[in-house]
């Protein structure tokens, strides 16, 4: 197998697989394909949507056409000339308890078939299980998937082996190191689909990041089951490079217009707010009147188009570097995906350890949100790991962040710059300039043109969350820095008094001097002045 990484951004990426049909890119996602019930030829599915890959079960076929696809071959049979994948019954074996066919048999079923990628008979764990259930299907899947190395017989297939656990984390964590130290081509997180109908995409994205830890970097993941646009973000970013969706043809039969912002039902339309080729030759109304049938192939063509719309919005981003924006936006049209953002903080080391610490672009800031952006973490831990101020330094001089950057050119600075002339070389040598900024805590002057503090825009007035971070990282700085004293200028109407508290608060610990002058204009004499007396005083000590 080969899987080449081109871009990416959070644990998001766009790569190249190559199977044996052609190279298909990622992020991807395969339309399921039901032979019985298409309301979208398969091959139409390429030529006309673009789409690179579909799915289809395995289990299924076998069971309702038997040795057919086995004489055409999949591709014929499907009548799709581009890649295939296909899932191997375990879905069944959720919903009704079992399948008529051993692992054995499948594989074999699979491999006859000529299907491009293939996934072993696993167990799913299910969304309404007990631990100890839970601990059966884990088992019974490292069972077959060490099983299933004897079974194969061909080697130009690309097979899947799947984590289980469900919501018992540490099942999933023993599950992925379990099925990671496998030789599988790509890897799956089983049992999604209950945790996504149930709206518990918080849960869903703790299974998705800890399977991520426990399996190979390099192997593609895949999320089954993972059906609406809105969605399609979150899995990206958390690092499912495929994914797979009926929805498009199981909502237009139950007449379900999808968006990248929600669903709407059809009858209660009265405009598509679309330009895709279907929607920009009917209305709503037009669409009522014509035959049930039309209406779902409508639907369906539709919900594709949004489909792929939104996977092309989501590589393009992850070129930019703005996936994390991306994903903001995605996260405000439901609850359900807010609180999977918010779950994301859990893990920031993790994205960082692998998110490009340097992008063409700089980023915007909106809330609290956003601390968990790798940008962030990764200034941070480098700042109290690898940075140290001048020898000379002696007193620190904290100043408030300006609205122009960088900070150190900004004009309100240059009233600063004219008091260290003349408190002297020497005495200014004493004294190291830094400020305290949103989101990133406190920056050294001599450091704030590296990317990205200079390269980011964040939304005024704070929220709160966001000064108490600041107010966080500048208790860390004062701690870990060898100055003898803190001088603070601090603006009241932008952070109040949480910063200042702050640092007076690391200072006492500390057992070192500390003084703050209150001020709304940097450039008033008057206020020079006193920060001329607070900085003399502290260096005279």
């Amino acid at each position: 197998m080969s899987f080449e990484i081109k871009e990416k951004d959070l644990l998001g990426r766009i790569g190249k697989l190559k199977t044996k049909s052609g190279t298909i890119e990622t992020p991807l996602l395969f339309p399921v394909i039901n032979p019985s019930v298409q309301p979208v030829p398969p091959q139409r599915l390429k030529d006309v949507f673009g789409f690179e890959a579909v799915i289809t079960n395995a289990y299924i076929l076998k069971k309702r056409y038997q040795n057919k696809p086995v004489e055409e071959g999949l591709h014929k049979f499907l009548n799709f000339n581009g890649a295939t994948m296909t899932d191997s019954g375990a879905y069944q074996i959720l919903v009704y308890g079992d399948v008529e066919y051993s692992q054995k048999e499948i594989v074999a079923y699979e491999e006859n078939i000529g299907t491009d990628i293939a996934t072993i008979l696993d167990i799913p764990t299910g969304w309404r299980v007990t631990k100890e259930q839970a601990e059966v299907t884990v088992a019974e899947t490292h069972k077959r998937a060490k099983e299933f190395f004897n079974l194969k017989t061909r080697e130009d297939i690309l097979w899947v082996g799947p984590v289980q656990g469900g919501k018992h984390l540490d099942l999933v964590a023993a599950s992925a190191k379990e099925m990671g130290s496998l030789p599988f081509n790509i890897h799956a997180l089983g049992s999604p689909t209950e945790v996504m109908e149930n709206y518990r995409y918080d849960v869903l994205a703790e299974m998705i990041l800890t399977a991520k830890k426990g399996i190979p970097i390099e192997r593609p993941l895949h999320l089954f089951g993972a059906g609406h646009p809105t969605m399609f973000a979150i899995a990206v970013a958390l690092g499912c490079d495929l994914f797979d969706s009926a929805a498009y043809a199981l909502y237009a039969r139950e007449g379900r217009y999808m968006t990248e912002n929600g669903t709407w039902r059809i009858q209660e339309m009265d405009y598509f707010p679309c330009t895709c080729p279907r929607c920009a030759t009917e209305t709503p109304k037009t669409l009522m009147i014509k035959p049930a049938k039309d209406r779902e192939i409508f639907l369906a063509e539709h919900n594709l188009w949004v489909c792929i719309a939104e996977l092309k919005r989501i590589k393009q981003s992850i070129r930019d570097g703005r996936l994390w924006e991306h994903v903001e936006m995605r996260a405000h049209t439901h609850p359900a995906l807010l609180s999977a953002l918010k779950r994301i903080k859990n893990h920031k080391d993790f994205l960082e350890m692998y998110s490009p610490s340097i992008k063409s672009s700089g980023f915007f800031y909106f809330d609290h949100e956003g601390l968990a952006r790798p940008e962030i973490t990764h200034y941070q831990n480098r700042l109290l790991t690898r940075y140290t101020p001048p020898t000379t330094a002696k007193t620190l001089l904290l100043l408030p962040q300006t609205r122009n950057k960088p900070f150190h050119k900004a004009p309100e600075m240059k009233k600063i710059r004219q008091l260290l002339r003349i408190l002297g070389p020497e005495l200014a040598d004493k004294v190291h300039i830094a400020v305290f900024c949103a989101p990133f805590g406190v920056v050294p002057f001599e450091l704030d043109e590296v990317y990205p503090l200079s390269q980011h825009e964040a939304v005024l007035p704070l929220d709160l969350e966001t000064i108490g971070h600041v107010a966080d990282q500048t208790i860390e700085y004062i701690k870990q820095m060898p100055y003898s004293s803190v001088t603070m200028l601090n603006n009241p109407k932008v952070w109040s008094n949480y910063v200042e508290s702050a640092a007076r608060k690391a200072c006492t610990e500390k057992g070192i001097a500390f003084d703050a002058v209150e001020a709304n204009e940097i450039s008033s004499r008057q206020l020079i002045a006193n920060l001329k007396a607070a900085l003399l005083k502290q260096l005279s000590n």
